[in-house]
């Protein structure tokens, strides 16, 4: 439209006639012989014909921008599923993750993956996509009008972009490692936020509010430096492509008017002004690339921290052909088993049987293996060697549900969630009425104690149960044991925490659960387990001792100096 805009002041019908019949454009044609017309029209025909002009333009602005917010309506939801999408493969992935990976790795920097990283990859990467389809576009349309213009003027132009392009990747090339950088220290400042909200009653009481607050202002500075950085080299990005762009427009309007003066080049005044023009419009699609480019390079440094969970192999997955079990008939068999993690072995040669309806308890002391041999029936772990047999089949061979619900596990710190008392109790047991409820909290001995909360059932326990007391907190997680009516136990120091008085009728409430199941107890309170079928005893990895509390105790061995070191104290 700027060609007949400028024929059309400067020069008249000639002028705009002749410019239409030298590029042979079909919409330039209809547009000359409209202006035509109207300057045939009387005296006011070439006002009539910048009037046309000016509807024209603004009718094409405003359906450029018409179409660029259909655009943004048809892409956004693209870009929010995508993010989406990948928010729910992290969070599957972690569920999916065997539970030693977590031991590994600081729970800040794993939420800083799935939260800072996500939306740096959301922000940086997924919110300029469709930059990397219309900016290149537009480019090489304009690029392509410019060689049609002017093919001199074009090659030359093309030998200085690569140029151009050379110097802003040079720049935002470094910005991938700083990114990098600024998630790790994300990571360890949110390490120490978590830690704190952990650790408050502690940090408190030994008065190491300064030491915490050094840690954190420290690794918030370097933090804040390694920010500032990244913004200097990815502000810079912008301005410099513009200036760049601006320098090429320059050498361009000097080399394009010196060729002109010495009449090396024909081309008329408004054709060079519409070149340069049609230039111009192509620094502002290269100055967003090139922000995208460098957003680009700062989000990859966020993927690829994110790809590192995604890929990370699952050591413990389903078996997709699994045999579903629905009853346990007869025995677990641990037949010459050993696991080792990294190298490390935890338990060598545990060749063991629980007979149905038994009461195994494992003791020793820390680290001798008791928590790992017991997480290895429900499949937190699987064995390194040897089998483990649930009936007379290896447990890798049934589907991990079907497996996980024959158990259920009451651990030393008790796990509660954010919500009511009665669906803490209800997790593993949704479809459980209020009378079944009531009732799994009665053998649990925990019904008296709800029913004078404000709300009985009803109350919310807050974060990890933090309005009720340890004893209180145990005893609903015995309540979501009962509930669930599994025929195996797994009770893991469930009382070593806990008062005198919690300790008794949180035992109670175990006794009531454990009758008529198969259970597998771990206890340093070697008085719980007396009455135990038989007594594991654990030291590094191996089973030294086994039978009664009666025969150990006989035997004179590691068992009964653990119980005389109890009686003592």
């Amino acid at each position: 439209m700027l060609m007949p805009f400028l024929d059309l002041i400067f020069k008249g019908n000639t002028g705009a006639s002749e410019l239409v019949k030298s590029t042979g454009n079909p919409v330039l044609s209809y547009v000359r012989d409209l202006l035509l017309d109207m300057m045939n029209t009387g005296d006011n025909g070439k006002l009539k014909a910048l009037s046309i002009i000016c509807i024209l333009i603004l009718l094409f602005i405003f359906l450029k921008n018409l179409f660029l917010y259909l655009s943004f309506y048809v892409l956004n939801p693209v870009k929010n599923a995508i993010s989406n999408k990948l928010r729910e493969e992290i969070y599957d992935k972690i569920l999916r993750l065997p539970i030693g990976y977590f031991t590994e790795k600081r729970k800040g920097d794993l939420m800083s993956r799935t939260t800072n990283d996500l939306a740096e990859v959301e922000t940086s990467v997924v919110g300029t996509l469709e930059g990397w389809i219309r900016d290149p576009l537009t480019i090489l349309i304009v690029l392509t009008s410019l060689f049609i213009l002017s093919p001199q003027l074009t090659l030359f132009l093309l030998v200085l972009l690569p140029v151009m392009g050379f110097i802003i990747g040079r720049v935002s090339r470094s910005l991938k490692k700083q990114s990098q950088e600024v998630a790790v220290k994300y990571g360890q400042s949110v390490s120490i936020l978590d830690e704190t909200l952990s650790g408050l009653r502690v940090i408190k009481a030994f008065n190491i509010e300064g030491l915490l607050r050094n840690k954190f202002l420290e690794v918030n500075n370097n933090l804040l430096q390694s920010k500032n950085k990244i913004s200097f080299r990815r502000d810079l990005a912008s301005p410099l492509s513009e200036f760049l762009g601006v320098l090429i427009f320059a050498v361009i309007l000097w080399f394009g008017g010196r060729l002109i003066l010495k009449n090396e080049i024909t081309l008329e005044a408004a054709l060079f002004l519409t070149y340069l023009a049609l230039f111009y419009n192509i620094i502002t699609p290269a100055k967003t690339l090139s922000t995208s480019f460098s957003n680009m390079q700062k989000g990859s440094a966020a993927i690829n921290r994110i790809e590192e969970i995604l890929r990370t192999p699952v050591s413990v997955d389903d078996n997709p052909n699994g045999k579903k079990i629905s009853l346990f008939t007869d025995r677990i068999e641990f037949r010459n088993v050993t696991f080792a993690y990294d190298e490390t072995v935890i338990l060598d040669s545990i060749n063991l049987t629980i007979e149905k309806g038994k009461t195994i308890a494992l003791v020793g002391s820390s680290g001798a293996g008791k928590s790992t041999l017991a997480d290895l029936v429900p499949r937190f772990h699987d064995v390194s060697s040897g089998e483990l047999l649930i009936d007379g089949i290896n447990i890798k061979d049934y589907s991990l549900q079907s497996l996980r619900n024959l158990m259920s596990i009451v651990t030393q710190e008790p796990i509660l969630f954010n919500d009511t008392i009665a669906n803490n109790i209800a997790l593993g047991q949704q479809t459980a009425s209020r009378e079944e409820i009531i009732q799994a909290a009665k053998i649990a001995n925990a019904h008296d104690f709800i029913i004078q909360k404000e709300n009985d059932y009803d109350t919310n326990i807050g974060d990890r149960g933090s309005k009720l007391s340890g004893g209180e907190r145990q005893r609903l997680t015995i309540a979501r044991a009962v509930l669930k009516n599994p025929p195996i136990l797994i009770l893991d120091e469930a009382t070593s925490s806990l008062d005198t008085e919690s300790e008794r009728l949180v035992q109670d409430a175990i006794n009531n659960m454990m009758q008529n199941r198969t259970s597998i107890v771990i206890a340093h309170r070697l008085s719980t387990i007396r009455h135990a079928n038989e007594i594991i005893v654990l030291q590094k990895g191996k089973i030294v001792e086994r039978g009664t509390h009666e025969q150990l105790m006989n035997q004179n061995g590691f068992y009964k100096k653990l119980v005389e070191m109890q009686e003592v104290r």
